[in-house]
């Protein structure tokens, strides 16, 4: 039972002062008082705390707790999962905080969590549209502010996470994730250029010197087989440059993928459980990674089978700008990315006649969702059609 009583007092300086002072029990037993400069104020609280404590709902830091105390929390939560490894990686905590303190806590920060609703929620969702944010970025914004606010739960400061089911939605066809992969042709002129790439020798060199840094860059190109690899496994760049000969049965060709490289150079899990798979290699590239390995400096079983000059894993960056970007360059086709190797392994698979399932497995999605939201469109229609033909003979028959 909540009561609501009037207080009078002086202050020092003489002067009279009034206010309504709500006092409740919450169902823990623990004795409440907030004070309210008028009654109506008073009494809307006390309906609101009422009806949260009959429900089981009534979080008393609630009241006081803002959504940058929850914000602040959580990244004190993951630091020290961080730093006991416990799946937050360097990359996700940066993200996570980035996305935090720029987009949530300054616009909601200061919104207590009492006062945070659903529709306060998808404000911020229009708001950020507004100033221009990108719609997958809103997407990832919401989606750490619900895991924000579901360790806030965790936590009592409040009961419940209001963001949870709050959808994103864009135009038609914005943000779309389907894929269109480079053209067979495309893939062919990029591994050609791989293959006769050379990396222009420092200023100063003398012939000699610059013979003996051709001869070097000559044996450790790898790119052409670097490219092929991607493209026909389909795994991620994280994945590829985390790849040790152990991984590698080259007998029964196939890959085993269960870690990671993150661009702050630390090792992890794959992205998801899923992520963890073994993809099977083909004869002729399985022929060309036995020559690599026999022909490497790296060829023990925790060397790294794509390792840099030194036989440090790939810094993917460095990479990209260092040598695939050139490498596009002198193929002279459309700018393409990475992973676009992935997707051109996908469309393969697809094309060979693997089915979606067969898909997600390897290419290490975590839901089916995921498959088909992407690549959905690349499955061939003529089936279907032919389905729709084989029912209507059968509909329409005389």
């Amino acid at each position: 039972m909540a009561t609501i009583t009037k207080r009078r007092w002086t202050t020092s300086k003489g002067e009279e002062r009034e206010a309504w002072t709500l006092a409740y029990t919450d169902r823990a037993g623990k004795r409440h008082k907030e004070q309210f400069p008028k009654k109506r104020e008073a009494e809307a609280r006390r309906v609101e705390v009422e009806g949260q404590i009959s429900t089981g709902a009534f979080r008393a830091e609630a009241a006081t707790k803002t959504v940058k105390d929850a914000i602040d929390a959580y990244i004190v939560h993951l630091e020290k999962r961080h730093g006991r490894g416990e799946q937050v990686t360097t990359m996700y905590l940066r993200n996570t905080k980035g996305q935090l303190r720029t987009h949530v806590e300054t616009e909601i920060g200061d919104t207590r969590l009492a006062e945070l609703t659903a529709r306060a929620v998808t404000d911020l969702v229009d708001r950020l549209k507004d100033n221009g944010v990108g719609l997958p970025t809103v997407r990832r914004v919401i989606g750490a502010l619900s895991r924000t606010l579901q360790f806030a739960v965790g936590q009592d400061l409040v009961a419940a996470n209001v963001a949870k089911g709050v959808r994103v939605v864009g135009k038609r066809g914005e943000g779309s994730e389907k894929v269109v992969p480079p053209s067979k042709a495309v893939l062919a002129k990029i591994i050609k250029a791989a293959a006769e790439y050379m990396p222009d020798p420092p200023r100063g060199f003398g012939p000699e010197a610059e013979a003996r840094f051709r001869k070097r860059a000559a044996e450790a190109n790898d790119y052409a087989l670097r490219i092929k690899f991607a493209a026909a496994t389909g795994l991620r760049a994280s994945e590829q440059w985390a790849l040790r000969w152990r991984h590698l049965d080259l007998s029964g060709r196939s890959v085993t993928v269960e870690t990671r490289l993150d661009a702050f150079g630390e090792f992890d899990t794959t992205k998801s459980g899923a992520g963890r798979r073994t993809v099977p290699l083909s004869q002729a590239l399985t022929d060309e990674l036995v020559a690599r390995r026999k022909s490497s400096k790296f060829s023990g079983d925790d060397d790294f089978v794509f390792p840099d000059s030194n036989g440090g894993f790939t810094r993917h960056t460095q990479f990209m700008s260092r040598r695939f970007k050139p490498i596009i360059e002198k193929a002279k086709v459309p700018a393409t990315g990475w992973h676009a190797l992935r997707h051109f392994a996908v469309s393969t698979w697809i094309e060979a006649g693997l089915q979606p399932k067969a898909v997600q497995t390897l290419a290490g999605h975590a839901t089916f969702q995921i498959t088909m939201s992407r690549y959905g469109h690349m499955f061939p229609a003529e089936d279907h059609g032919a389905a729709m033909d084989k029912i209507a003979s059968q509909l329409y028959a005389v």
